[in-house]
């Protein structure tokens, strides 16, 4: 699946307009919400009009990975703490966004380098950013942290990682037709799929490639499935919406300065969209009913929500029926009144 396919060279086309970033799936880490998915959620949470239920790539992999995790995080929307390591993902997404705003001979290492602190200025201000970086107190007599020291070697680290992304294309030969953009179809059976596309670029030749950028390590070969899962997702809306099956899909994993690349095919794509719709499926009895079944792992480790899980002996809270069929779920649990 690694093996690398038909290269689509560079590609001119029409620049759109773009949104956010992204956060990442390692080898080992579970996959959490991309940056793009994240800021779509917090102005869906922030708007009282109400979106039917969808299925993001994200999410998909959340159930795979524990139902119950799905619940907590979709369902329930409990909160989880930030990590450095996703928010630098998100301030390296912003980087290579912006990128693509400059014009095609200013898109240098050391233009992009440039970009980081604007976009640290702009990203700190969110809810829960700044207290990432503010050291613990130390013993008496240790003297003072060192949290600018701290903070400046994780800006340098981003650094080096927009810096390595030069390593593996060069920006001055592409213009992309979409940069974290939102893509989404509803299938035949009314499933909606939702998710944001890092970039997409269009040929000449109306020919598809979708890239998406990784902060973390190329995974092992045996994790490539999983890796490529998010860019299946993409490739099928892409297909369902545009008639047109991507002639790339492209994971850049920045840490390590390696691609992976991929060809789907109409039949491919078929398959895995009836994938979807099971996992659909499931989740919908899963709502129906209120069953989300925890499933122990080693990514449990990475989990902020071992003390309501069952299988760490915790008790879940009870499944919130009202603001499930609220936001718009089937479900034959009784609804609680208040009054």
């Amino acid at each position: 699946m690694s093996v690398a396919r038909p290269n689509l060279g560079a590609m001119t086309v029409t620049l759109d307009a773009g949104r956010s970033s992204g956060a990442e799936p390692g080898t080992t880490a579970p996959e959490t919400t991309t940056p793009a998915e994240a800021a779509a959620e917090r102005t869906t949470a922030a708007d009282s009009t109400p979106r039917r239920p969808s299925l993001s790539p994200s999410r998909a992999a959340d159930f795979k990975t524990c139902p119950l995790l799905y619940r907590f995080r979709t369902i329930d929307r409990l909160p989880e703490k930030k990590s450095r390591a996703a928010v630098r993902g998100t301030l390296v997404h912003a980087v290579l966004e912006k990128l693509y705003d400059l014009p095609p001979a200013q898109r240098t290492v050391e233009a992009a380098r440039t970009l980081v602190d604007p976009a640290w200025a702009e990203l700190r201000e969110e809810p829960g950013i700044t207290e990432l970086f503010e050291a613990p107190e130390g013993a008496p007599g240790d003297g003072p942290a060192p949290k600018a020291e701290s903070l400046e070697a994780w800006l340098a680290s981003a650094g080096e990682l927009v810096e390595t992304y030069f390593r593996l294309e060069d920006p001055t030969r592409i213009q992309p037709e979409g940069r974290e953009e939102l893509v989404e179809v509803t299938l035949p059976d009314g499933l909606l799929l939702r998710g944001y596309v890092d970039r997409l670029d269009v040929a000449p030749t109306g020919a598809l490639r979708v890239v998406d950028y990784k902060t973390g390590g190329m995974p092992r070969e045996a994790f490539e499935g999983k890796a490529l899962f998010q860019m299946k997702f993409y490739a099928l809306v892409l297909w369902r919406t545009r008639g047109v099956v991507a002639a790339q899909l492209k994971l850049l994993y920045l840490k390590d300065g390696d691609a992976l690349t991929y060809s789907p095919d109409e039949a491919e794509l078929l398959r895995f969209e009836r994938t979807l719709q099971a996992i659909w499926a499931a989740i919908e009895r899963a709502v129906e009913t209120g069953d989300f079944r925890a499933n122990k792992s080693r990514l449990c480790s990475w989990c902020d929500h071992q003390a309501l899980c069952p299988a760490f002996g915790g008790t879940p809270p009870p499944f919130p029926a009202e603001a499930a069929a609220a936001a718009g779920w089937r479900t034959t649990l009784p609804l609680t009144t208040v009054g």
